[in-house]
């Protein structure tokens, strides 16, 4: 996954929070979420794709996608997560 180096380092490119990797749980949740056609990308498009991880913004709101260890750190491909409950 994301050295902790890169980790540190990088932040939401729209706020400038700073993120936290998922947690496997929180990203089973959120692929869930996505299965089921509740997530959307901040551009407003349904996400159809699930994530091998995802980034998520301090406030809890927007997650950013992580693809075959990659993070997409576009503010359009955010996922507007504020509605889901990716902890219980």
């Amino acid at each position: 996954m994301l050295n902790a180096e890169l980790l540190a380092l990088l932040v939401c490119p729209e706020t400038r929070q700073d993120l936290t990797l998922a947690t496997p749980a929180e990203t089973a949740r959120l692929n869930e979420a996505i299965r089921q056609g509740l997530v959307q990308t901040a551009a407003g498009k349904n996400m159809l794709q699930p994530v091998d991880g995802a980034l998520i913004r301090v406030d809890r709101a927007i997650a950013y996608p992580i693809r075959e260890g990659i993070p997409v750190m576009l503010v359009a491909e955010g996922l507007s997560i504020a509605q889901l409950d990716l902890t219980s």
